[in-house]
């Protein structure tokens, strides 16, 4: 196994910041360890074979500055607010309406699993994947029309 220097320094920067959360913050003693087939392990302990203490300085993470407020936030007028509602529940009806006109179409061309053999299903194999097709457009269609309705219970 090759050992690269920048290899092991990212291992060691790796470990001091992972080392360096909770009740690990004031620990500075960093073990490098080297085991009988020659793998680098480090530790906070050294307490086991091939380990020899490395001289680690402290690292200080400095404080992160608190988040400005915005004083000029946009506000909406409940006038403008009840008249976008307003054409959002319309879009939302409008489009309910269309998935389920969509949904009555499907169901009628899938008459309950059995629909109507087409011109170019001579082969028994692209009926059956047309039926699934249609299965699978119906399943989608229905939960666009849940999905919308319940758009439409939170308004």
């Amino acid at each position: 196994m090759r050992k690269s220097g920048a290899r092991s320094a990212g291992l060691l920067l790796a470990l001091l910041a992972a080392g360096l959360t909770g009740a690990a913050w004031g620990q500075t003693e960093i073990y490098q360890c080297t085991d009988d087939n020659g793998h680098v392990e480090y530790k906070n302990t050294g307490n086991t074979k091939g380990c020899k203490k490395m001289s680690v300085d402290p690292v200080v993470v400095p404080k992160l500055a608190a988040p400005k407020a915005q004083p000029n936030f946009p506000t909406v007028s409940s006038d403008t607010q009840k008249s976008r509602d307003s054409d959002r529940r319309h879009i939302l009806e409008d489009e309910l309406k269309t998935q389920e006109d969509k949904l009555a179409a499907l169901q009628k061309t899938y008459n309950n699993g059995e629909p109507e053999r087409q011109g170019d299903e001579r082969n028994y194999q692209r009926y059956l994947d047309r039926v699934q097709q249609l299965k699978d457009d119906i399943a989608r269609t229905q939960g666009d029309i849940d999905s919308i309705k319940a758009e439409l219970s939170r308004l």
